[in-house]
């Protein structure tokens, strides 16, 4: 498979960062089906894709976007509750979360990927969005370890541009770049990174969790306030958002 072979992109999941990677997906010109489980789930996920805080309709108007761009790409988008109709993807990422509470879950992902690797087609590129999990673990409940790799976008998707492509022992060299330049052509900055074992995450996440570590012990030893613990961060150091003060989104219905 060559980049140019992928057409069809499957997205498991229409939370904020299914939402986020089939906006840039369908802008880069990409058709794209995103999946959930349930008819008010996938309705609402294509509205927030058009009309949402991050939507295409609000493009236009800040002037991102034009009105025949947005059109363009609102039509290569669908929704579905059915996983047959991801079976003739070129490439499915999934980007399912947990309960309340906890962000992901890695049982229901291993579930979910031994499903579609029966269902879809034999040669496309499977990648998780996962933020930490160890993608080796998750590629062993396939038959197609060779074409399975992490692929972590930042929320919201649309708007952030890193990416981390995570590759594994056996998936194939030409599959890494594929996804790298997949990455680049929905305007992202891919980096790759090695996969690891113990669920420890990626770049991003490893060092945002030290720093985070430190920033609550600041609160918790009276130092200073969480408020003012991220008014430091983002006067003295340029950062748009503080350590504590950031939220953490849904990925989706998926329990």
């Amino acid at each position: 498979m060559k980049i140019d072979d992928i057409k069809t992109i499957g997205i498991i999941g229409g939370g904020i960062m299914g939402q986020g990677i089939g906006q840039s997906a369908i802008l880069a010109g990409y058709k794209v089906i995103i999946r959930d489980l349930t008819d008010e789930i996938v309705a609402k996920t294509k509205d927030s894709i058009i009309n949402g805080r991050y939507g295409l309709a609000g493009g236009v108007q800040r002037g991102k976007f034009t009105q025949e761009q947005v059109d363009k790409a609102a039509a290569l988008l669908s929704v579905t509750t059915k996983v047959e109709d991801l079976k003739d993807c070129d490439f499915v990422i999934e980007a399912i979360g947990g309960p309340p509470g906890q962000m992901e879950n890695k049982d229901l992902k291993l579930k979910v990927w031994k499903e579609l690797d029966a269902v879809v087609k034999k040669e496309a590129i499977f990648a998780s969005n996962t933020s930490f999990y160890t993608i080796a673990d998750i590629a062993a409940v396939t038959n197609r370890k060779d074409r399975f790799l992490g692929m972590h976008f930042f929320s919201p998707a649309s708007i952030m541009k890193g990416c981390e492509v995570i590759y594994t022992a056996e998936v194939l060299p030409e599959v890494v770049d594929i996804i790298m330049e997949l990455g680049r052509k929905m305007g992202k900055l891919t980096v790759k990174v090695k996969d690891v074992p113990g669920d420890t995450g990626f770049i991003g996440n490893r060092i945002y969790r030290v720093l985070t570590m430190e920033a609550m012990k600041i609160v918790q030893e009276g130092i200073a306030t969480a408020e003012d613990v991220d008014n430091v961060m983002m006067t003295g150091f340029n950062w748009p958002a503080g350590p504590l003060g950031m939220g953490k989104g849904a990925r989706g219905g998926w329990k």
